[in-house]
């Protein structure tokens, strides 16, 4: 069965923003593993398999601030969007603690088709659909466990994530502090890896760019996104149109 590796939702919307989340789902297409990955639902329905809540974040947001959004649809588990194709973190093996059954015995051949299949058609249309855009600004949507396993609770409601370009994360981080959000930077993950998601469709273009990370106990549901995504959108306009880029 042919299984579409992503979805784009306004293509045509006038504003400059595109809108991505590259763990949107924990879809594991059929073809992989026989649809299953061999862990028990309730571990494909963590953090471990996808971004929980970024999904409908990035929906909400993208119409609020009228631009077009990606999203991918298979699993992080299956192959992460948001590594580089020689990253060896793309096709995880074991993460926070579990062992991923499915690609434990998985040779140079599987990751290739699931690179193939998904990862490289997934990255072509963000790429089309960013070239299509005039001057586009990347707002990439992810979400983060409010605590891994044997380790201490994470404080922050948002994080924000940058590499070597600022522009819109710094002014993006004020803001959010002048809100009085608990704001990570560059916390909980460290912003940049090269060939990730960001690097390749902003920072190779010089794209203005920012990654938000936001709790995932605060948008577990449709109400809790809706409410993040309302309140991030009229500080995202604010902040790119005080910067002028």
């Amino acid at each position: 069965m042919t299984h579409d590796p992503y979805k784009i939702i306004g293509e045509n919307r006038s504003g400059r923003w595109l809108i991505a989340c590259d763990h949107a789902t924990n879809i594991v297409p059929d073809w992989v593993h026989g649809g299953d990955l061999g862990l028990p639902e309730a571990d494909m329905q963590r953090h471990i398999a996808y971004d929980i809540g970024a999904a409908g974040v990035t929906r909400k947001l993208a119409e609020a601030l009228d631009s077009p959004a990606i999203l991918s649809r298979f699993s992080r588990l299956v192959c992460d969007p948001n590594r580089g194709e020689d990253d060896p973190t793309i096709m995880m093996r074991l993460y926070d603690g579990t062992i991923i059954p499915g690609n434990r015995n998985a040779d140079d051949a599987e990751k290739e088709e699931r690179l193939q299949r998904l990862y490289r058609p997934y990255h072509a249309a963000y790429a089309d659909l960013a070239n299509k855009m005039d001057n586009p600004v990347i707002c990439a949507v992810h979400s983060f466990t409010p605590r891994l396993q044997g380790r201490h609770p994470r404080p922050w409601e948002i994080g924000v994530l940058y590499a070597d370009d600022a522009r819109l994360a710094t002014p993006f981080m004020a803001a959010c502090r002048a809100a009085g959000w608990c704001t990570g930077d560059n916390q909980p993950y460290a912003g940049h890896l090269p060939g990730d998601a960001v690097d390749r469709h902003a920072l190779q273009h010089g794209r203005p760019n920012v990654l938000i990370e936001l709790r995932q106990d605060l948008i577990a549901d449709e109400a809790g996104q809706t409410h993040w995504a309302n309140r991030l959108a009229p500080i995202l306009t604010d902040v790119l149109a005080q910067s002028g880029l």
